[in-house]
């Protein structure tokens, strides 16, 4: 793909991802809780579907490149402790749930959720088993570090029912590696994949990240080449956010550099092309899977969904999270549990569901949302369908937004006609830009909350 350099300069602005809308970064602690509950009893009493995300926050070491919530444990001592507390928070939670809503969706991140030891993974494995009513056809997946993954550990992980895994690869090349904080011999991949499928498992998702210090296109290309050995159903191929003012660790990776946004570009252009060419479809944004695979084919129905977890193909879910910083997302609202472990570990203390800070949607925000997701999902807009499922006009109601894309149009981003428009190639890159302009909650001076979008 031909890079225009001017056109990189002039869209590589920070943005959200929107994994939810509006994002994280407007969750306030002023959130009216009594009004939260009142909106969660009455899906209660609706009975809908949940999705569970249990957040195990405890790492070996640290990954120079991750901003996810974590605590540093290089001994492995301190998982008892918060299984105990997190054991006490699905129990005051399901409480407050009706015993006959089926949970369809279980998913274990962090963190390191391998980090547990066998008998650990087992015992949270019995706590969800004995105290929610789990669907015959549940999806549970987990995220695996193959450097802290044993056989003990997989057999826990299989017995207890999961049968989706997610290994971090990130990159395959030493000196990137050893850049970041991740040391990580391809064979230790190799490895955790047979052990899961001589265990029946065969629905994998691999993690890679592009723009991380000294990847080049020839280093990238070795790395997708090696991945795709194993052919995996799934590649989630993450652009690496940075941003060093919240993630300090990050600063590290500034002292050895980090490529180019025209280097980026080509990452990503090289990452499409590559499996696209080899049989994958490009869902969005950092999903690929194969054509058979339930993401692909939600995506040709129309189905497809955004959340906190990237990609999905469940619908009507509710998505409670437990553990410090796990976000929920249930009737028009969000919140997120506290990020330090004192106070997570205080409110469990005093008998209180661990709640830090929130969001209530208003029927505004209800409709940005799911134009953003369907423009996030579907690659485009269609109006006369989205008018349908919003019930207002989009022509009418998104007049500015719609013609706010003459731009991007002129740019070669999308194209339009009466009916709606469709992104090129070029926008599926830049997709977030395009999600931008129906974005009401943009402020200037926000730029050093997100990443840039290239």
């Amino acid at each position: 793909m031909k890079v225009d350099l001017e056109l990189i300069r002039r869209f590589n602005v920070a943005g959200p991802r929107y994994t939810s809308y509006p994002p994280a970064t407007h969750f306030t602690d002023a959130v009216d809780w009594a009004e939260l509950d009142a909106r969660l009893a009455e899906a209660n009493r609706a009975r809908r579907d949940l999705s569970l995300y249990v957040h195990l926050p405890y790492c070996a070491s640290p990954c120079y490149y991750c901003g996810c919530t974590k605590l540093i444990d290089p001994k492995g001592v301190k998982n008892a402790g918060y299984l105990d507390f997190l054991e006490r928070e699905v129990d005051l939670r399901c409480a407050e749930l009706d015993p006959e809503r089926k949970v369809v969706q279980v998913h274990l991140g962090g963190g390191t959720p391998t980090y547990l030891s066998a008998d650990e993974l087992t015992r949270l494995g019995a706590l969800l088993q004995e105290r929610f009513r789990l669907s015959a056809n549940l999806e549970a997946g987990v995220e695996v570090d193959p450097r802290q993954l044993d056989e003990a550990k997989v057999e826990a992980l299989t017995a207890a029912g999961f049968n989706r895994v997610s290994i971090g690869v990130q990159d395959v090349n030493p000196d990137v590696q050893a850049a970041v904080n991740r040391v990580q011999p391809f064979e230790l991949v190799e490895q955790a994949v047979a052990w899961f499928q001589a265990r029946g498992v065969r629905s994998f998702n691999l993690d890679l990240i592009y723009g991380l210090p000294l990847q080049t296109v020839d280093s990238f290309r070795e790395t997708l080449e090696r991945t795709l050995e194993l052919a995996p159903s799934r590649l989630a191929v993450f652009g690496y956010a940075h941003v060093p003012r919240l993630v300090k660790t990050q600063r590290k990776l500034e002292q050895v550099g980090l490529p180019s946004a025209e280097s980026r570009l080509q990452l990503l252009a090289l990452t499409i092309e590559t499996l696209t060419a080899r049989g994958y479809v490009y869902v969005g944004m950092d999903h690929f899977a194969r054509e058979d695979d339930a993401l692909a084919v939600a995506q040709r129905e129309g189905t497809l969904r955004r959340n906190f977890q990237g990609y999905s193909t469940l619908s009507g879910v509710e998505i409670h999270g437990f553990g410090m910083s796990a976000i929920s997302q249930a009737s028009g609202a969000y919140w997120q549990n506290w990020k330090d472990l004192p106070s997570y570990y205080a409110a469990l203390e005093r008998g209180e569901l661990p709640r830090w800070r929130g969001y209530l949607k208003t029927p505004e925000d209800e409709l940005r949302h799911t134009t953003i997701e369907r423009l996030m999902c579907d690659l485009g807009l269609d109006y006369d369908a989205l008018s349908h499922t919003l019930g207002v006009d989009v022509r009418e109601h998104f007049q500015r937004e719609l013609a706010s894309l003459d731009d991007l149009e002129r740019d070669g981003l999308l194209v339009r006609d009466a009916r709606g428009f469709q992104l090129t190639d070029l926008g599926r890159l830049l997709i977030r830009n395009v999600a931008m302009r129906f974005d009401a909650t943009l402020q200037a001076g926000q730029g050093s909350q997100y990443s840039r979008t290239i």
